[in-house]
């Protein structure tokens, strides 16, 4: 079975490109640092549930 739309060098074969507003938010400290430990704190509660 071949798989559908993946001729080269048309629109759908490319993924999409991030917005100005992504890049910034991407390269911003502090947000990279709120989010560092939101996913530390996420990491913390599935290792506490796991050990029971």
């Amino acid at each position: 079975m071949a798989a559908t739309n993946k001729e080269p060098y048309q629109q759908a074969y490319y993924p999409p490109k991030p917005t100005g507003f992504t890049c910034y938010m991407r390269k911003f400290p502090p947000w990279q640092f709120i989010r560092f430990i939101v996913l530390n704190l996420k990491i913390m509660k599935l290792l506490g549930s796991s050990h029971h």
